[in-house]
Parts: structure tokens; sequence; C-alpha cells
């Protein structure tokens, strides 16, 4: 049920983003011929008084398709309502709308889950700071650091007596100014890891991109409730923070991918390993789907605006081009650059899932 789970959130971001680009057409009275969830074999398939919907059997995908190009269309080359016969605005609020449906759609869920789940709220401050996550081939990893791990002390700066919210944002502070002071030297650590007895180790910081860092993200070890709201303002304030934060976690790691592409490129996952991602979420609790779900949409708009041929990106790139060049680029030249991204995407997509699936049967993913 887990699974199935994550792949309907990953089949609904995409019926979302493909909603966009739909409605988007629609509204200024372009032609669509085509609205499919999905790729492969078709399940269902209706008919409209213009345009095929369909469901197919690879829900990981899907796509809105325009008459422009169709040999059997019944409209003339010169119909003003084709979408390549239309301004080029017109054709950059379709193309930019499958993104504003993502990043929208987020917002709404993370509305939906302070209203039904309740608002996060501190029910106990522990000592020490707590690593959720560490990166792949980091100073921090070859140091021996796992996520979940609670630093208690580094150097000279003890964080074991951490009591308050206030002193716990005060010890991530500290214990940032530490590492960036430190490039290239070593930094005592003691950790403590579940309910093992303290350790120490060591860890070098270096330079990575502009910022000299150990490859962790910090949190303060803290226990969190859940409590209902107290009011509607409550609600949608509470959402437009968590909204900011999951945006700069994605631009974030986007930085991370670019500055440090050698080693964070391991760590991108395919279809395969969101959808195991989502399954072990979904076996947590509702609060962690609800987030998950925000994230992978506001991901998926941001992936999509990358200037990349066969992506959204790429074709607002060609569009804001010939508003620059007042006229369109030669229809072989785009047509040669899109097949070959989109080439190169799928080869992406199957290079992904086998690296995800692999990683799941000898169970190191």
């Amino acid at each position: 049920m887990p699974v199935l789970l994550s792949i309907a959130i990953l089949a609904l971001l995409i019926l979302v983003h493909e909603a966009g680009h739909f409605a988007a057409a629609k509204l200024q009275g372009i032609h669509v011929n085509r609205f499919s969830l999905g790729f492969g074999p078709v399940l269902w398939r209706y008919q409209g008084k213009e345009t095929e919907y369909a469901i197919r059997a690879l829900p990981l995908g899907g796509y809105v398709g325009f008459p422009d190009e169709d040999e059997r269309s019944p409209y003339p080359p010169d119909d003003p309502d084709l979408l390549k016969n239309r301004p080029v605005l017109d054709r950059l609020v379709v193309m930019s709308a499958g993104v504003m449906a993502n990043l929208i759609f987020a917002y709404l869920v993370l509305v939906l889950m302070f209203a039904t789940v309740g608002i996060p709220s501190v029910a106990r401050i522990h000592p020490g700071i707590l690593i959720p996550q560490v990166m792949t081939d980091s100073p921090a990893e070859r140091a021996g650091l796992q996520a979940e791990d609670v630093v208690l002390r580094a150097a000279d700066h003890d964080y074991s007596a951490i009591a308050d919210e206030t002193a716990a944002l005060a010890a991530l502070n500290d214990f940032q100014a530490l590492i960036r002071s430190s490039e290239n030297q070593p930094v005592a650590l003691k950790v403590q890891r579940g309910a093992g007895d303290p350790f120490q180790l060591t860890v070098i910081p270096e330079l990575r991109g502009e910022t000299v860092a150990i490859g962790v993200t910090l949190a303060p070890n803290q226990e969190l409730t859940l409590r209902p709201a107290r009011n509607l303002a409550e609600i949608f304030t509470e959402a437009g923070n968590a909204y900011q934060r999951v945006v700069m976690l994605n631009v974030n790691g986007l930085r991370q991918l670019v500055e440090n592409f050698q080693s964070t490129a391991t760590q991108v996952s395919g279809p395969v390993g969101i959808v195991k991602i989502g399954a072990d979420l979904a076996r947590d609790d509702a609060a962690s789907l609800f987030n998950f779900t925000a994230l992978i949409s506001i991901n998926l708009a941001f992936l999509n605006l990358l200037p990349l041929p066969a992506l959204d990106g790429g074709h607002i790139a060609f569009l804001i081009l010939e508003g620059i060049r007042g006229k369109r680029l030669p229809k072989e030249l785009e047509d040669r650059v899109m097949q070959t991204g989109l080439v190169l995407l799928l080869g992406l997509g199957v290079v992904l899932i086998f690296k995800d699936t692999l990683a799941i049967v000898t169970g190191s993913g």
C-alpha cells in the first residue's frame, strides 16, 4: 500500500502539471487534441468533442498534444487558434502553466496539511545538534558521521546543556561559524548515536563551492507535536512559512548539484528512488507524506523550468529567443535540438531507474 500511495502521488503531481498546460491552452481558445496521463499501452480512452483523454499503463509521465503538425488535423495550417500561430506571449503562458500549477499545488497541499493534520509545535528540546542528512563523499561521511547523529561537542564548544529553542538556534549558528572558520583544520566532535554511548571522531571542513562546510544538514534536536490550528489565518501563515522553506530546500539542492556536481550527482534519484522515498514516508505519518508531496511538486516545477531541450524550460528558452529575434528559429533546428534532448532525457531516466532499482535490491538505497 505505501508503494501504491507513493506512485499515486507522483501520478497526481504529473496530472496537475499537465492540467496546467491544458487549462492555459483551453482558456485561450487554443486547439488541444490529446491529454494523456502516463506512457505506453492505453488503459482507458475517451474521445471528447475536440480532445482525446487517455490513461496509459506507465503513470510516471504525461503530455498535452496539439494538432499543429498532425497530418490528420481538421484545422487549416493558418488557423489562428493553432498553438504555432499564436503570439509569443500566448505560447509562453501555455508552456509555463505546468510549472505554475505545480508551485500553486504545493502551497495548497501545505494548507491542507496544516488544516487537517495540525500545526507542528515543539514539545521538548534535547541537548546537542541533530544531523538529519549526511552528503555522499563529504568530509562528514569520510569522518564517520551518519544521519540522525547528534553532536554534543565540537572542539571546545559544548552543546550538551541546550534546554530551550533560543539556545538550540544559537548552538546551530555557533557550530556553523566554527566549521566555516576551520577550513582544512581537524575539528574534534563528541557524537551521540541512538541509545549508545557518546564517542569521538574528527572531521576536516573543506571548501565546497563558495562555503567551507562538512556536507551535512543541521537541525535542533527537538521533539515535535501537532496541535489544531488556532484560526484560518494561522493555517495560511504557517503554510506560507513552510512553502518558503521547501522552495529554499530545492534551490539549495540545485545549487549544490551545480557547484559540486561530481559528489552530488550520485544522490540524484529517478522515479523508482522517489517512489521508495515516498513509500518509506507513508509508513511514518501523514505530515511526512504531505511534506513529501509538496517537496516533489516544487522539485518537478524547478526541474521543468531548467532550459534543457524536451523540458518546458527548453520550449520557454526558444520562445524567449523568438521574442528577441522577432521571428522563429528554423523549425528543423528546433526539432533536431528537441529530439536530441528527448533521447538524452530518456537515457538519463533509464540510467536512474536502473541505479535506484539496483540500490533497492542490494539494500544500499
